[in-house]
């Protein structure tokens, strides 16, 4: 997994988290593991993890958290598919740093849909790393549950989900738990600091933003024989929207946020274009491969965002501001009007953001201190299903009634033999949004 490859070469995990007090000094998060004064350290408590979605993100989210606190235990995991639940066992088990730290025995390896609720009860900490369309659901168990929660991003793949994600939200801070969204880019140093910098007017009034996900395809898992068809779109869970809420989520979502972010704001409105040039023939789902989103702020600023994931073509990441002063991105750096450098990210190699935001976690559930990212994340997320609208039908779509739609894309029910809420034709082809025909709210 490729996040976590800076973080396995560390010798020990005291160690490491010893190394993370300098990540996140000062003013990032002060002291973030100064001394041994909280009641974790000083009773010697185990931090019990529980593991809800063990793909190779849920993997990656594991280590991160047993490498951010020295009293952490991964005590319980769950997926629908024990295959799945296996493998990421096997994989900890194989890195020296947290192997002695997973202690997870057969009777707490939870399987099926409900596997989640049983995975709960046993942690103090719960780990939401399944697709989104679980999210609103999980999230509200934890809470309930009185759990601290750190939640991949998307959030929800529709807006009744949202709702329900802010409303959790809600209770997790009167609750007085933490809570951390996986949109990593908010604790980078580098990011933290061009941030900053653009905000205090490093290039002046801000004009536009551009955004890129240009990637190959998204993997596909062949259909195998007697396979239901929920298994199939489970296995395959990015090629339908109700499951990914579509790729502005599930990969544009990084880059948008941090437009929102320097912003301080949310977009009041979107339209766009976006359709289906490589995902063709059975069994390629519903979603578009490619979209073109215009978001308009209050002020009247555009972020134009640029999507695809097609094999063989020209790939771009990033997030890019034109300033009535000058242009910002992290990977150029800041320049002024007349093409000058006068800023440049000096963090670019040296700290791991994925590793940083469970330091941040474990910090605030030791120092007792206020931490919960939820509306950010929760609002970021629907900005980008307000894209997918917009793309979808070919209009458009207000950021109110795109947030006050109860339009569902969620089953029923979430069971094995529950109808999927798309389904193939008998040629083996799902239905696809049409733009002008297509409802969206």
């Amino acid at each position: 997994m490729k996040e976590d490859n800076k973080t396995d070469m560390n010798p020990g995990r005291r160690d490491f988290i010893k190394g993370s007090a300098t990540i996140m000094g000062g003013a990032f998060i002060g002291s973030a593991f100064a001394g041994k004064t909280n009641a974790w350290t000083l009773s010697n408590d185990p931090i019990k993890i529980a593991l809800i979605g063990c793909g190779s993100r849920g993997a990656g989210a594991a280590l991160n958290a047993l490498s951010a606190n020295a009293n952490a235990v991964l005590v319980a995991m769950a997926d629908v598919f024990k295959d799945q639940l296996d493998d990421t066992y096997a994989t900890l088990m194989k890195v020296d740093r947290v192997k002695d730290f997973v202690k997870v025995p057969e009777n707490q390896k939870f399987v099926g849909f409900d596997a989640y609720e049983k995975a709960i009860a046993c942690a103090d900490v719960v780990l939401l790393v399944t697709p989104p369309a679980f999210r609103p659901t999980h999230f509200a168990a934890s809470v309930k549950a009185g759990k601290h929660v750190f939640m991949e991003k998307p959030l929800a793949s529709d807006a009744p989900g949202i709702r329900q994600i802010l409303e959790t939200g809600k209770e997790a801070t009167r609750k007085n738990l933490k809570v951390v969204v996986g949109l990593q880019n908010r604790y980078d140093p580098g990011y933290r600091e061009m941030v900053k910098r653009i905000q205090q007017g490093a290039i002046g009034r801000i004009i536009s933003a551009t955004d890129y996900y240009l990637i190959g395809p998204v993997k596909n898992i062949p259909r195998t024989p007697g396979q239901s068809e929920m298994e199939f779109q489970m296995r395959n869970w990015r090629h339908f929207n109700w499951l990914w809420a579509g790729s502005p989520a599930g990969l544009q979502i990084h880059n948008t946020d941090i437009v929102n972010w320097v912003k301080d704001g949310y977009p009041i409105r979107a339209q766009g274009m976006g359709g289906r040039s490589s995902l063709k023939g059975p069994d390629s789902g519903d979603i578009f491969d490619h979209f073109y989103i215009e978001y308009e702020y209050a002020d009247g600023t555009k972020l134009n965002s640029q999507i695809r994931h097609i094999s063989g073509t020209w790939n771009k990441g990033g997030a890019t501001f034109q300033g009535a002063e000058g242009t910002a991105s992290l990977q150029a750096g800041i320049k002024n009007a007349k093409g000058e450098q006068v800023w440049r990210n000096a963090n670019k190699d040296s700290e791991n953001a994925y590793q940083i935001e469970h330091n941040v976690l474990f910090a605030a559930i030791r120092d007792n201190t206020p931490l919960n990212d939820t509306e950010w994340g929760a609002k970021s997320t629907m900005t980008t299903i307000l894209g997918r609208m917009a793309v979808h039908s070919g209009k458009m779509v207000e950021w109110d009634e795109a947030l006050n739609s109860d339009l569902s894309l969620m089953p029923d029910r979430f069971a094995w033999d529950a109808e999927p809420p798309v389904k193939p034709d008998k040629d083996g082809n799902y239905p696809v949004p049409i733009p002008g025909l297509s409802q969206v709210v």
